[in-house]
């Protein structure tokens, strides 16, 4: 499984690594939704993990950027905050789940049960 992790704080996608070991071959990176679209399109993961709140560009606009380019895109939302918008409008966009960073043995479970 190849994995492209878009999260701006370096710790943090060290640890969705660590959690995701031995489930995914390869991890692509990036650390603002300004990139995503570009990573996507020269990694061609399986999945997107995409955080929501970055500098540049939130992740609802790049999970909605990714998905009208290739709409068979899979991206997990993965994120601190549990809020019902934020949730709303991450499915709006194209999102196939929303999954918080204090839970990250749901990310795996997720994903495992995906394949």
């Amino acid at each position: 499984m190849r994995v492209l992790i878009v999260e701006d704080n370096e710790q943090m996608r060290g640890v969705i690594r660590r959690v995701l070991r031995g489930l995914a071959d390869e991890f692509g990176e990036c650390h603002d939704g300004s990139e995503a679209l570009t990573a996507y399109e020269e990694f061609l993961p399986d999945w997107v993990l995409m955080d929501i709140k970055m500098k540049d560009l939130d992740g609802i606009v790049a999970a909605r950027e990714i998905r009208s380019a290739f709409p068979r895109a899979r991206i997990l939302i993965v994120t601190d905050y549990d809020d019902p918008a934020l949730r709303d409008a991450a499915f709006r966009a194209g999102a196939s789940g929303y999954v918080l960073k204090e839970n990250l043995f749901e990310l795996r479970r997720f994903l495992e049960n995906s394949r």
